[in-house]
């Protein structure tokens, strides 16, 4: 669902913005601009408050590259399929060096998830084919669903094509177990998505880097449970004490194809903690 697309109309026919769904941040573009980045979009939704924040709304609705964004919609496939039992499925080295030491080595998927390890990914695609790719792809509506050209490479080559609003619509159906996926898949899929889990707070997210004519795209999608604790009363249902609250995300920019400048890998991560805890959902913030 484009969540921008479809429900902006309807703000627009309300005069008051205060009791809107939809919010413009525009002081979002500070952490942006603080590292020289030009172009670049953030969309939050909350959703204990049925609301949406947004960056840049032009380039929230604008479809790029998923880059490994993919890599969460590929695990889902190869696991309903199921092309591999569970995410412990090894598969090995093929010998080639991508440039990356960590991936240079036999591992599974939540180790390949982990270090986005392109040539796993890329085994994963064609052990999975065109024909169930492209059914899940069209079922799960993802983004303009073109995986035309070779089945290993159709996320990066610039064929298919996603928004940070579609992708905000994806990690939501994908926490709530909405998508055309059993909950097994997509329980496992999100727990290899978990990279904190701290007292106050657990994030979710995958990360992206590819290139489209001369620029560089960086991506990071995914979610935050911020936790509350509460001392409930004697007669609750809720004997825990512990309530869930989530808040989902998706950021992109783009860069100069040849733009080394700084750990823009580690910019993205920092950039994403800024905004989540001015905005709240992320208390305890540790920057890394």
């Amino acid at each position: 669902m484009r969540y921008l697309a479809l429900l902006l109309p309807a703000v627009l026919l309300i005069s008051s913005c205060r009791d809107s769904r939809i919010h413009e941040k525009e002081e979002w573009g500070k952490f942006f601009e603080a590292q020289g980045i030009k172009n670049a979009c953030f969309i939050l939704r909350d959703n204990n408050h049925e609301a949406i924040y947004y960056y840049n709304k032009d380039r929230c609705l604008q479809q790029y590259t998923p880059a490994s964004t993919f890599k969460i919609f590929n695990s889902l496939v190869a696991l309903e399929i199921p092309v591999v039992p569970d995410e412990q499925y090894v598969i090995a080295w093929d010998s080639i060096d991508r440039g990356y030491k960590a991936w240079n080595k036999d591992m599974n998927m939540r180790e390949a998830f982990k270090v986005s390890n392109i040539g796993y990914y890329q085994a994963l695609a064609r052990k999975t084919g065109y024909d169930y790719m492209q059914h899940y792809v069209d079922t799960a509506n993802y983004g303009n669903k073109n995986i035309r050209g070779a089945i290993d490479s159709f996320w990066i080559n610039d064929s298919l094509k996603i928004s940070a609003d579609e992708q905000v619509g994806l990690v939501k159906r994908l926490y709530f177990n909405q998508l055309p996926f059993s909950e097994r898949t997509q329980r496992i899929v999100r727990s290899m998505m978990l990279q904190e889990n701290e007292k106050d707070y657990k994030l979710y997210y995958k990360t992206g880097w590819g290139f489209s004519g001369d620029k560089q795209i960086l991506w990071v999608v995914g979610f935050i449970e911020k936790i509350e604790r509460y001392a409930e009363h004697e007669n609750s249902m809720n004997k825990s004490e512990v309530r869930m609250y989530p808040y989902f995300f998706a950021m992109n920019f783009e860069l100069p194809k040849d733009d080394d400048s700084k750990e823009w890998g580690k910019v993205r991560i920092d950039i994403l903690k800024e905004i989540l805890q001015e905005f709240g959902a992320m208390p305890g913030l540790k920057k890394g």
